[in-house]
């Protein structure tokens, strides 16, 4: 449009153009003219801005000014021709309104043609970033001496791709010892290293980070003992593994009777109050799995929890809120798998997992651990002060057996006695753990290659390198896909690939503490990142089986996840991509596949702490979980049992859906993220509020306030939309501008009334503390629960309208601010809130 208009402008203002006089030309300015040119070498592809007078633009103008077309001449002003017809007269007068009106015509043809062409795109899809296997991405750039297509970057990807080792990979990086920490650790950092250095990269380079993390004392083991009537010690029963442990567990010893909690979960302990059971003073006995070890002590998960991952709680916190003395944990086998072919989880066996309601180093809680002498000693909010030990199946068998008291609810049997489980209470006994904290070095390594025309912008991918056991599921298969990755995009840059913007591989240390690795890097660059990573890609957990997928997301990615899918073709199923696999059973594709960031997820901290968009994807059993995972089992032998010989397979696809999503996110010219999507998450949460709207209206309060800001960011995100739409395509300075401002939707609601330091996650959506959504909501109940005269609704514990009061100003400016934020520079906000 704008050169088209330019175009006619500089044609209705050609001299040669209208008729003039003399007189006129006199009066006529001297005018400058604004002329570009396509600049060679560094600034290949870029237009130059001269300003040249007319002399000096004689050339150029010609160009636009092909015609002579003159008026009548004054008498004596040139040599007499013959006299003309009248019709030839009036016909020579006519001629350039003739051709001015040709040309208006003509534009507007192209005008209208113009519009319906971008009406057509527009009813192409409700995202304006969605490109077709039509669309040059590059054209500058030639692949086998012709344009960079999406169809020439697919296939050159695919074919390097093919020619990797992955399950080689995954085999050897599986035999390796590799805790945080340890010498075989040390090995593996230095060969990673080395091998990202034999790469086609620009840059690599190790982060060293001293964490404080928690390991057994050898010389005095974590013990579980009988204790009789008269309070004394009786028999030790055996905990077969002493490596098997809980890191970030109270220390200490405590001694109460035996309760079977189901998960732990706050509506489980809130259960056994109702059946006369009271967790008060005891230990609990909980099942592995729903929640993690961590979210087995905090609060309730419910349906809307979908939209809210991270904010559960754990097994340990939830127990310590309910009064109980300790947490056992042990895996249930009627949660896992019981088909014969696959391989099962021995009842010898234990589980493996941190108790830290929260990520990275807990000693050093919102600071990096560069050096932890600089900071004052201080502890997360998140470490439990209760002590909590893993058990394995045959252990927690013996201690049902012993159980009295009411029979457990039918949801909550399981498989390990012949008899119904009861909820106790059961006998005395008493837990000791006597784990330790050592200050730990832990190494990432980082390899980049350089974007090209927006290389201070960052699409970030990583996997964790360390595990616990074996680890073939828990990293060793994120570590080979990274590699494979790696060495792909290296292929291809050798062959004349260059993304756009920079690509960012990284290899995590410390994950099995709890994402310490990576949170400890977002915390040492934080002021850096936000303003610079723009989608972080988990490789973590890719492959637990082979019959789901799931993708757990920030709502930005979700329309690309959903373009990538269709381009990727099932491992199990023969002639169909994964996106046609998934609404083979469930036309609702998003239902089946999305789910929310778990906190156990080193992609959390990415979206929820440092407001980037994070994915994070898994292929998973039918709705069981992997039975290796965190124990001494997890060998690539039992992972290549359990996916019956299609490991190979499934870590392809992995490879490939994340590769494709890393060339759609590094090379596309306008950033594919779904700015319009959270529009619709504050729509769903809205029916949750509306539910509330009579309890407040009489007392007074509204929820007004909520409603407006996410109008205004429904209109600046449709305004941003049609922006895009209607600009000049191959403005470089424009496209620039809308990146900067799309990358940052993710961060625009991450709260800015509260502290990192103290809420670190301050993601109003995926976050936790009372600045959030969830926070609201439940909030919210507590009308109900004074209404209806529940226990325990005291004017202390129930709603408090100062509270609600504050919690809607922290939500409702939070979500005004993106709203503002995406509609650009300060004097286009246009909002009535």
């Amino acid at each position: 449009m704008e050169r088209l208009w330019g175009l006619f402008q500089r044609a209705a203002s050609c001299p040669n153009l209208m008729p003039t006089s003399p007189a006129q030309q006199q009066l006529s300015p001297r005018s400058s003219q604004t002329v570009y040119q396509r600049v060679e070498g560094p600034r290949k592809g870029h237009l130059e801005e001269e300003e040249e007078d007319g002399e000096e633009g004689a050339e150029t103008l010609a160009h636009f000014c092909p015609m002579e077309l003159r008026g009548p001449e004054p008498l004596g002003s040139r040599p007499r021709q013959p006299n003309l017809i009248p019709w030839a007269a009036a016909g020579r007068r006519a001629a350039p309104y003739l051709v001015l009106t040709a040309l208006l015509i003509f534009t507007g043809a192209f005008l209208l043609g113009y519009v319906a062409f971008r009406g057509s795109c527009q009813a192409c899809g409700d995202s304006v970033l969605v490109v077709s296997e039509d669309v040059n991405y590059e054209p500058d750039l030639d692949f086998h001496q012709g344009r960079l297509y999406w169809s020439d970057l697919q296939a050159m990807f695919l074919q390097f791709l093919g020619e990797g080792r992955l399950e080689d990979t995954i085999r050897q990086t599986s035999l390796r010892e590799r805790v945080a920490g340890s010498a075989g650790m040390a090995a593996l950092t230095q060969d990673i290293r080395a091998a990202l250095s034999r790469q086609k990269l620009d840059h690599v380079w190790t982060d060293t980070h001293y964490v404080g993390l928690q390991f057994p004392d050898p010389a005095h083991p974590n013990t579980l003992h009988w204790v009789d009537e008269a309070g004394k010690v009786g028999e030790q029963l055996p905990l077969e593994d002493p490596d098997v442990y809980c890191p970030y567990s109270a220390i200490g010893n405590v001694t109460g009777e035996l309760v079977y909690a189901h998960y732990g979960r706050p509506e489980d302990l809130q259960d056994l109050r109702a059946r006369g059971v009271d967790p008060v003073g005891r230990l609990l006995l909980v099942r592995v799995g729903v929640i993690s070890f961590a979210q087995k002590h905090f609060r309730r998960p419910r349906q809307e929890d979908r939209l809210r991952p991270g904010i559960q709680g754990n097994t340990v916190t939830n127990a310590q809120d309910f009064g109980a003395q300790g947490v056992l944990i042990y895996p249930e086998p009627a949660d896992f798998s019981q088909d014969p072919p696959k391989p099962s989880l021995s009842s010898q066996q234990a589980v493996y997992g941190h108790v830290h309601l929260g990520t990275g180093d807990p000693y050093t809680p919102g600071f990096p651990s560069f050096n932890q002498t600089q900071f004052p000693p201080v502890a997360s909010s998140g470490l439990p002060s209760i002590p909590a030990q893993p058990i394995s199946a045959d252990i927690a068998s013996r201690l049902l057996r012993k159980l009295k008291g009411p029979v457990a609810p039918q949801e909550w049997q399981g498989s390990l006695l012949g008899s119904p489980y009861h909820l106790g209470p059961g006998p005395r006994l008493r837990l000791v753990v006597n784990n330790h904290r050592t200050s730990t070095p832990i190494n990432n390594i980082f390899g980049c290659i350089e974007g090209r025309s927006e290389p201070d912008h960052y699409v970030v991918i990583g996997a964790q390198r360390d595990a616990w056991g074996p680890g073939a599921a828990k990293s060793a298969v994120g570590t080979a896909i990274l590699l494979e990755l790696v060495r792909t995009f290296s292929s291809m840059v050798s062959n004349g690939f260059r993304p756009r913007r920079s690509l960012l591989f990284i290899s995590w240390d410390g994950g099995d503490f709890g994402s310490v690795g990576s949170t400890e890097w977002l915390e040492g660059y934080l002021s850096v990142l936000h303003l610079k990573a723009v989608v972080y890609v988990s490789l973590d957990n890719a492959v637990l089986g082979d019959d789901k997928f799931h993708a757990k997301t920030s709502p930005l990615l979700t329309s690309l996840i959903e373009s990538v899918l269709k381009q990727v073709d099932s491992p199990n199923h023969s002639g169909q991509t994964l996106y046609e696999q998934v609404v083979f059973t469930n036309p609702s594709w998003d239902a089946e596949v999305i789910r929310p960031l778990p906190m156990d997820s080193s992609a959390y901290s990415f979206t929820a702490f440092v407001g980037v968009p994070a994915v994070e994807f898994s292929f998973m059993e039918d709705d069981q979980a992997y039975p290796f995972l965190h124990t001494k089992e997890d060998t690539y032998e039992n992972l290549h049992k359990v996916l019956q010989g299609r490991l190979p397979a499934v870590a392809q696809a992995v490879a490939q859906l994340a590769g494709q999503l890393l060339i759609r996110l590094s090379h596309d010219r306008l950033l594919p993220l779904d700015f319009g999507r959270y529009g619709d998450v504050v729509l769903r949460h809205i029916g949750n509020l509306n539910e509330f709207s009579g309890d407040l209206k009489a007392r007074g309060l509204t929820l007004q306030w909520v409603y407006s800001a996410r109008g205004d960011y429904i209109r600046a995100a449709e305004k941003l939309r049609q922006e895009i739409y209607s600009s000049e395509e191959r403005d470089e300075r424009l496209t620039r501008m809308y990146n900067v401002r799309i990358m940052r939707v993710e961060f625009y609601f991450l709260s800015q009334y509260v502290s990192p330091a103290d809420s670190p996650f301050r993601h109003i959506f995926m976050g936790r503390g009372d600045h959030t959504l969830g926070a609201l909501l439940d909030h919210l109940r507590l009308l109900r629960s004074n209404s209806s005269g529940t226990p325990g609704a005291t004017s202390s514990t129930g709603f408090q309208e100062s509270r609600f009061r504050r919690q809607l100003a922290l939500l409702t400016w939070t979500l005004q601010g993106a709203a503002n934020a995406l509609s650009g520079d300060v004097w286009n906000i246009d909002n009535n809130f």
